[in-house]
């Protein structure tokens, strides 16, 4: 059986199961299997896969029918400049979440900025942030045990250094601090469950989804923890980025911004400390 034909082949299986872009999983899949970019897999069409290639695509194939998150079952994902493990110890990496790095270094400025990350799952937005502004400083926290060992490897394979810290989502911001606080907290609530893909619904943390009161205790504890003129920088859902951005004038932030994400969406706010 030749690649155009396990792609056909993988690509109705994959569709049948609802997967939205069937086609695309499957090249990246076989790529994986076979040891090829999906270019090559075009300049090798006609190319026979041998017993164990096959083997190896049809568990890769199975996993993701069963709506495993490709980013999961192909073990990494890329991320602004970085490739990142992924698996179940923490969200994926999505590109909304790279316009949140895109605006904290909009905001920060040279020299040595001090950064936390609070939630930092794979450590996704504090490396993007060291990695593209090489003199931040950059905390990153979650409360998760897991999802930390997951971020420290990610800061081993990259060779870029963040401090890691286990501690919930305001324990740890400490006072007077950081010129920035970023969070992409959870901010899915308990009666949404439902309405979720299978990806998110049944394989990432819910401890990284669930949670629609954490966004407010953050904007409220990262007022204390910044320096003034210090800035705060939230990914929320689109439904609610309207209510996130009156919470912050509220509470005294100035400069209240939302920016919409790559799809158009209202996804981000951020305000500065007086």
């Amino acid at each position: 059986m030749t690649v155009g034909e396990v792609l056909r082949r993988a690509t109705e299986f994959l569709a049948g199961k609802g997967v939205e872009s069937p086609r695309l999983d499957a090249e990246h899949l076989l790529g994986k299997a076979v040891g090829l970019s999906r270019v090559e897999l075009y300049m090798h069409h006609d190319r026979p896969l041998d017993d164990a290639e096959r083997d190896a695509y049809r568990e890769l194939v199975r996993r993701r029918g069963e709506r495993e998150p490709l980013a999961y079952v192909l073990g990494e994902w890329g991320f602004r400049r970085l490739t990142l493990k992924t698996d179940r110890r923490a969200l994926v990496p999505r590109p909304e979440t790279e316009m949140v790095v895109e605006r904290c270094l909009a905001l920060l400025n040279g020299g040595m900025p001090r950064v936390l990350d609070v939630g930092t799952g794979t450590g996704a937005i504090a490396l993007a942030i060291v990695d593209e502004h090489p003199g931040a400083k950059v905390r990153a926290l979650d409360v998760s045990p897991q999802a930390l060992a997951l971020a420290r490897e990610n800061a081993e394979q990259t060779g870029l250094e963040i401090e890691l810290v286990e501690g919930d989502l305001v324990g740890g911001l400490g006072d007077r601090e950081y010129d920035l606080v970023v969070s992409n907290p959870p901010y899915i609530a308990q009666d949404e469950i439902g309405t979720l893909e299978p990806e998110v619904r049944d394989w990432e943390p819910r401890l990284a989804t669930i949670g629609g009161e954490h966004t407010a205790q953050i904007v409220e504890h990262a007022f204390d923890a910044l320096v003034p003129g210090g800035h705060l920088v939230l990914e929320v859902a689109d439904t609610r980025a309207g209510a996130a951005a009156r919470l912050l004038e509220r509470l005294g932030y100035e400069d209240v911004v939302v920016t919409e994400d790559l799809a158009g969406r209202d996804r981000i706010v951020e305000g500065k400390r007086p």
